[in-house]
């Protein structure tokens, strides 16, 4: 793999591990490193087995709301609260131009989609989606990349096979991926392979040359409890474990993304089904969602599976926010989004039992025990928001307002 020595060695610093395990794991495909050679501000991120479980932001317009400043709030927001990564999901505006301002300003990797600008830029010129062509897909692929984009979303998973089984099937919510939905219907128009899928080596070779990771997207995944774990699903899936391992071939990194919307009981054979196929390969999941029905509280919803997906050995949560389904997130959107992932990933590490997982959590104790209300405030995952529920109460004021004078631990030993 082409990663740079002194990228494992940090990584291998950060989470507390020997850098010939880092090493290996790189090689063998189980552990990824974002860091593309042209964004040199960006630190290296490790992804993968027996690494801290990694959170990213998505952020980025729509064309209902075109707001650069309050996507760099975002991005800003989302370093504030050591998120791992940020993905530039944009469709609204002037797309180029703030891809740019985030990779200028991004200290952590970042991710994006490309077939979401290409298309928008045909959009912008009067043209239909069925106007593209590979070369226009491919270019901004490539422009991505020299702009620094450490990992990049390709739905190449999503191939004419699978068309038989999604009339078939007849989904409930159909195709819920953007990416995917684009390629399905330029593939229906052209009675043509997915250019992602029959040009993947052409693919590869663009990855490798400025060392960022494919992160094969899940065009089919399911957007629905009814849809999932479906044959559409693993069909897909199927797919990415051969695309894995032509990746590995090429000395490209690769991980893979997972659903979406799973009930509780199907999440852990969902993580065991790609680490089977896919060898190994780093488990990026979407959520998953456990339940439907709770618009405006499906990053708790999203939380609850991506503790269990994490824990069960996924290594890579993409954040849901309370505006999932119902808006673009503000800004007390990402932060509740942030930290329920927060929350999920660190779950799952002690559950895992990844290094050093403990080490928070019995340091707040003990100084929960000491009545040392500020060191157990910035030790917390969100202090700003412990602060404020503190209140005004004296930093060194033995009690809370809960029990007062009948504190448990003011009683005993």
């Amino acid at each position: 793999m082409p990663v740079k020595e002194e990228h494992i060695k940090i990584v291998a610093k950060d989470e507390g591990l020997e850098t010939g395990f880092v090493k290996e794991a790189v090689q063998k495909g189980t552990i990824v490193i974002l860091k593309n050679k042209m964004h040199q501000k960006a630190k290296p991120v490790g992804v993968g087995k027996g690494l801290r479980t990694k959170i990213n932001v998505n952020l980025g317009t729509s064309p209902d709301r075109i707001d650069f400043d309050l996507e760099l709030k975002k991005l800003e927001l989302s370093q504030k609260l050591k998120a791992d990564t940020v993905m530039d999901l944009s469709t609204g505006g002037e797309i180029r131009d703030l891809r740019v301002e985030i990779l200028n300003r991004a200290e952590i990797p970042v991710g994006t989609v490309p077939i979401y600008e290409a298309v928008c830029k045909l959009a912008q010129n009067g043209k239909s989606l069925e106007q593209m062509t590979k070369d226009s897909l491919f270019s901004v692929i490539e422009d991505h990349l020299k702009t620094g984009v450490d990992f990049l979303t390709v739905h190449c998973g999503l191939t004419k096979r699978a068309f038989p089984i999604i009339e078939e099937k007849k989904r409930v919510t159909g195709i819920v991926s953007r990416g995917g939905a684009f390629l399905y219907r330029w593939m229906k128009s052209h009675n043509r392979e997915n250019p992602l899928y029959e040009y993947y080596d052409e693919l590869l070779d663009l990855a490798k040359e400025y060392n960022a990771a494919l992160s094969l997207g899940d065009g089919l995944r399911p957007g629905s409890i009814a849809d999932s774990t479906d044959r559409t699903q693993v069909e897909e899936l199927l797919v990415l474990g051969e695309l894995v391992e032509r990746a590995r071939e090429k000395g490209v990194q690769a991980m893979v993304e997972g659903p979406g919307h799973i009930p509780i009981h199907e999440i852990e054979a969902n993580v065991l089904l790609e680490k089977k196929l896919c060898k190994g390969a780093p488990f990026y999941v979407l959520g998953p969602l456990v339940i439907d029905c709770a618009p405006g509280y499906d990053h708790i919803v999203s939380a609850i599976g991506g503790a269990i997906a994490a824990s069960a050995g996924a290594d890579f949560l993409c954040y849901v926010t309370p505006a999932e389904h119902l808006s673009l997130p503000d800004l007390e959107d990402v932060r509740q989004g942030i930290i329920a992932s927060k929350i999920a990933a660190h779950a799952a590490d002690i559950a895992k039992g990844v290094a050093k997982a403990e080490e928070l959590d019995d340091k707040i104790s003990e100084a929960r025990k000491k009545f040392d209300w500020e060191k157990t405030i910035n030790l917390s995952l969100d202090p700003e928001r412990a602060r404020k529920k503190r209140g005004k109460v004296e930093a060194d004021y033995k009690k809370c307002t809960m029990c007062g004078e009948h504190c448990a631990m003011r009683e005993t030993f």
